[in-house]
C-alpha cells in the first residue's frame, strides 16, 4: 500500500493543484490574550493588541518613526569594538551568536541611536532592539550611549533612552559589566550641561540596564504591563522564601510604589514626550499656536472691581492718583 501514499496523493496534487503555502509571518499571537492579529492590523496599531490592550514588543526602527516628527530623522554612525575579545565560547561561539543576530535582525548591535525632532525640538533617542540577543548591552551598546549622550549634549538637546533588554551580555563578561558605569557616567554628562534624561522604560528592563543609566532619568516613563527590575520573580521567591504580590514588577505596581513618574500609552507617547520636553526646557514647541497677549483684567488690575470689608460691605472707592 505504499505506492498509494507515495504516488497517488502527489499525482493528484498536480492535477487539482497544490495549496499555496501561507507565510509564517500574517499572523500574530497576542501574548496577553492569545488572539491572533493580522500583521496589516498590529502595524496599523503600533503593535498594541486591539483586543487587550497588550504592548507587544517593537523593533528600534520602528520606534524611531513612531517618536520623531514625520518619521524623519538621521541616524548616528556607530564605532564598532572587539568582535570577541574574552574568545567567549558556551554551545556556540560568541562570533556565531553575533553573525546569527545580525542575519536575522539587520541589525548590527542591539542599539540604535537617532536624532531629530519630537514636535519641533531637537531631540536625541536611543533605542533597544531586543529581538537583538535579547538587547543585550555590550560594548557595542555602551559606545553608542555614550555617543548618543554626547551628541545630545553638543545639540543641546535632550536625551531620550528607550530600553528593552535583559541586561548584561555574559558572553563579554565583564567588559559588559564595565558599560553599566560608562553609561552612568554618560548621563552624568547629560546632566551637568542642564540637559534633560527621560527614560522609557519597555518590555522588559532588567538586569544591569535597570541597574544602571535605565532607573536615572529626570522623568521616568513606562508603557503599560512592562516589566521592570532586576532579578527575576522567581529569583526573588527562592532568595526571600515568600510569595510576591500580583502584578510584582510591572510598570504600574512601580507607578504605585513611586519608582516610576508616568505609565503611558504607547498611541500618546509621542504627545507626552513632546510635552515633557517642553515644561523641561521652559520652551514652547516651534509648532504650538502663539497665544494672544494677556489683557490688563488677566494682569490683575483690579481698578474697576468692588472692593469689600471683613463683613461684606463695599468700600467706597479710592480715587488713583498716579499709582
Amino acid at each position: 500500500m505504499n505506492w498509494l501514499k507515495n504516488f497517488v496523493p502527489p499525482k493528484l496534487r498536480s492535477l487539482v493543484g497544490a495549496q499555496k503555502e501561507v507565510p509564517d509571518n500574517l499572523w500574530h499571537k497576542c501574548p496577553g490574550c492569545t488572539q491572533m492579529i493580522f500583521h496589516r492590523d498590529l502595524e496599523k496599531n503600533r503593535h498594541v493588541c486591539q483586543h487587550c490592550g497588550h504592548h507587544l514588543r517593537i523593533r528600534a526602527e520602528q520606534r524611531l518613526k513612531m517618536l520623531f516628527d514625520d518619521e524623519k530623522f538621521a541616524l548616528l554612525e556607530l564605532s564598532t569594538p572587539l568582535a570577541d575579545p574574552l574568545k567567549f565560547r558556551d554551545l556556540k561561539k560568541y562570533p556565531e551568536r553575533i553573525k546569527e543576530a545580525r542575519a536575522k535582525t539587520g541589525e548590527t548591535d542591539a542599539l540604535k541611536v537617532g536624532f531629530g525632532e519630537i514636535d519641533g525640538h531637537k531631540t536625541v533617542i536611543a533605542v533597544f532592539d531586543f529581538a537583538f540577543m535579547g538587547g543585550s548591552m555590550g560594548m557595542a551598546v555602551g559606545d553608542g550611549l555614550v555617543t548618543a549622550a554626547r551628541r545630545a549634549v553638543r545639540e543641546r538637546a535632550p536625551l531620550v533612552v528607550i530600553p528593552s533588554s535583559g541586561g548584561a551580555r555574559m558572553q563579554e563578561g565583564i567588559l559588559s559589566l564595565m558599560q553599566m558605569t560608562r553609561s552612568t557616567i554618560a548621563v552624568e554628562e547629560v546632566k551637568e550641561a542642564g540637559l534633560p534624561y527621560i527614560v522609557v522604560l519597555t518590555d522588559p528592563t532588567t538586569g544591569g540596564v535597570t541597574a544602571s543609566f535605565a532607573m536615572l532619568g529626570d522623568i521616568q516613563i513606562a508603557e503599560p504591563g512592562c516589566q521592570i527590575g532586576f532579578a527575576g520573580k522567581r529569583v526573588i521567591e527562592q532568595t526571600i522564601r515568600e510569595t510576591l504580590p500580583d502584578g510584582f514588577q510591572q510598570a504600574e505596581y512601580l507607578l504605585d510604589h513611586g519608582m516610576v513618574d508616568m505609565v503611558v500609552h504607547r498611541h500618546d507617547l509621542p504627545a507626552t514626550l513632546a510635552r515633557v520636553i517642553g515644561l523641561l526646557t521652559n520652551s514652547q514647541s516651534p509648532t504650538a499656536p502663539e497665544s494672544e497677549p494677556e489683557t490688563p483684567e488677566q494682569e490683575g488690575d483690579l481698578s474697576g472691581a468692588e472692593i469689600l470689608s471683613a463683613d461684606g460691605a463695599p468700600l467706597p472707592a479710592v480715587p488713583n492718583e498716579g499709582l
